[in-house]
This record gives structure tokens, C-alpha cells and sequence, in this order.
């Protein structure tokens, strides 16, 4: 949906990069590392398709791009607090994938910001968050 996945790829964020952050948090609810990465690829991949998740990720794309990396001496160049947006967008990826139990894994990710979320901008490290946080979740309640 929206070549999202071909977009991310093009800033930086590959699918293997995305899996490696969520398993730095990953909490093994009776299933091991080996399998969770299998589970949370297919899981990625099915978020890829969905219209809704990949809508949201193109948004955290433009905008990062729009309003961070054009714009590198704005008030938002540090991801300032009252930037609320960028955390929206993360928690709506979460919520869609996973649920409101989500929105609790996605305050894990983004505050912790393992691996690749550490090196992206405002817009796409909430919105990877998102889809990691959305993935595990989910992961995590099939298990249950």
C-alpha cells in the first residue's frame, strides 16, 4: 500500500532494522527470540498492507520531511515538547495495529527509542515506534 515499505527503505528504515529495535524491548511471553522475529515480520508486513497504518506512516514521512529536514533551523529542528503531532501519529499506528494496549508499548519504544528510533527524526521514529509497539502488542495478547 503506497510502496510504504519501499518509501521507509529510501529514509533509512528497513524492515530487518525495525525488527532488530523491537527485539532490543522484546518480552518473551512463552515465545522465544527465534520465533517472535519470524511473527512480528509477518505482522510488519500485513501492517505494510493495510491502508489505515500505511496512510498514517506516509503522513510521518511527508511531514518529517516537510517540517525537520527542510526546515533545520525551525523551532521543531529538536523536537521540542509542544510538538504533539509526531506523538499522535505513533499512537494512532499503535492503536490500529494493536489496540489501546498498544499505547502503552508505544510509550515503552518512545521513550527508550532502541536501535533505529534513536537515529530518526521527530515524525519517524514516533510512527516506527508506532508500528513496533502495534506488532509486539499484538504479538504479545495472541500469546496470552
Amino acid at each position: 500500500m503506497f510502496e510504504i515499505e519501499h518509501r521507509l527503505e529510501e529514509k533509512g528504515v528497513a524492515r530487518k532494522d525495525i525488527i532488530a529495535s523491537a527485539m532490543e524491548l522484546y518480552v518473551s511471553h512463552g515465545i522465544g527470540p527465534e520465533e517472535a522475529v519470524i511473527r512480528l515480520d509477518e505482522k510488519i508486513s500485513r501492517a505494510f498492507e493495510d491502508p489505515n497504518v500505511a496512510s498514517l506512516l506516509l503522513g510521518a514521512i511527508l511531514l518529517e520531511e516537510e517540517l525537520y529536514w527542510r526546515r533545520k533551523n525551525s523551532e521543531i529542528a529538536d523536537d521540542p515538547v509542544f510538538l504533539l503531532s509526531d506523538e499522535i501519529i505513533g499512537m494512532a499506528i499503535a492503536e490500529v495495529i494493536g489496540g489501546t494496549y498498544a499505547r502503552f508499548e508505544f510509550t515503552r519504544y518512545d521513550q527508550k527509542k532502541p536501535g533505529l528510533l534513536g537515529k530518526l527524526g521527530p515524525f519517524l521514529d514516533d510512527a516506527v515506534a508506532g508500528l513496533i509497539a502495534g506488532c509486539t502488542s499484538r504479538l504479545y495478547s495472541e500469546s496470552m
